[in-house]
């Protein structure tokens, strides 16, 4: 890519979308073309092809999903497999009907058997049955990583897919139906040291940012303590989802973008094929190759918070997959390495968020 080069990045105010467009920006890049989607449905196949004929970009990095955690993917199986297949099909599409010179691909590490051997390399793919809770959505992510390899096979293009492991970082979704772990516990325990501390100025704070089931700054303390309640928060204790037991990887969003922009300036497809027959497992792992308990994961952010109540888990709830923990070998071979450890991510992540809150409040 030339710094001038013409670069859509789709999703570009997500977590890795934001995080993607940043990195660029802070290399130099100077043409890049983001749209919300107030600005255009990626799920409007019609709408994306306009988009496509208008602009014409020369590079494409697709970050844009339907995303959200364990319960979300379990709940709403249904749109988790349809938007991420129309959102794929689009932008690909596209891509490869306007001659994109190279596109990457983000896919998530959930693509892999719930089995796998640790640390789980690309050549699991494919290889047992998926973890059943986010099926649907690792199987859209298999399909896009497929389609991207298929047009390589039979037309010649220079598309890449990369599996990033479990991200957090600025611009994360703290919707507590729907987040991640990371941001959700964050979120949870935030809001119970407030409640621990009678702080309901803090509390409207976050709420008038971040509504929970409708309830926002303007309700009274009663209603935003029953929906807290049913989040599992209260003055004396979180109650999160799982036994606590499950490891789990983090990689700074940031972090994923500096990988991610790197492969794009430095790897081609006929690099990754070279030597395979036949050629698949292409798609590269990011991720840090290191791993942390849920439970102590949930004692970090305590402490980093400052919250002294009782953390406990609900094992009625799922744990997802057990273990799930990225080999990075291909990835460290291509010249990559993290640098951020989790406890100063999560340092990282608090303090955005409580800058991210600091919201006037109105109160109707």
């Amino acid at each position: 890519m030339d710094k001038d080069s013409k670069i859509y990045v789709a999703g570009h105010r997500g977590l890795v979308g934001s995080a993607i467009w940043k990195n660029l920006q802070d290399k130099g890049y100077t043409h890049l073309i983001g749209r919300s989607h107030e600005e255009l449905d990626l799920l409007d196949g019609a709408a994306v092809q306009a988009f496509f004929e208008r602009e014409n970009p020369e590079y494409v990095f697709l970050a844009a999903a339907y995303v959200g955690g364990i319960m979300a993917n379990n709940t709403y199986r249904a749109d988790f497999i349809l938007r991420n297949l129309q959102i794929q099909n689009h932008i690909i599409g596209e891509s490869f009907r306007h001659k994109v010179k190279k596109l990457l691909f983000l896919g998530s590490t959930c693509i892999y058997p719930r089995e796998a051997s640790q640390p789980i390399s690309e050549e699991s793919l494919l290889t047992a049955p998926l973890e059943y809770t986010n099926e649907p959505y690792a199987i859209a992510k298999i399909a896009g990583l497929k389609m991207c390899e298929s047009f390589n096979l039979q037309y010649g293009t220079n598309y890449i897919a990369v599996m990033p492991t479990n991200l957090y970082g600025p611009n994360d979704n703290f919707d507590l139906e729907r987040s991640h772990v990371l941001p959700a516990m964050i979120r949870k325990i935030h809001l119970a040291k407030c409640l621990m501390e009678n702080d309901w100025e803090a509390i409207r704070e976050d709420l008038a940012r971040r509504p929970v089931e409708n309830i926002s700054a303007g309700h009274p303390n009663e209603e935003i303590a029953r929906i807290l309640l049913k989040y599992g928060i209260t003055p004396s204790e979180v109650k999160l989802w799982g036994t606590g037991k499950p490891l789990r990887e983090f990689l700074w969003s940031e972090e994923m973008a500096d990988a991610c922009v790197f492969i794009m300036e430095r790897v081609n497809f006929s690099d990754l094929a070279k030597g395979k027959n036949p050629v698949r497992n292409c798609h590269i792992n990011i991720g840090t190759g290191k791993e942390i308990s849920i439970g102590r994961l949930a004692g970090i952010i305590a402490k980093t918070i400052g919250y002294d109540g009782r953390i406990t888990f609900d094992a009625s709830k799922p744990d997802g997959t057990l273990r799930k923990l990225t080999d990075v070998s291909k990835l460290h071979s291509l010249g990559w390495r993290h640098s951020i450890e989790i406890e100063e991510g999560v340092d990282r992540m608090y303090r955005w968020y409580r800058s991210s809150t600091k919201n006037k409040i109105v109160v109707k």
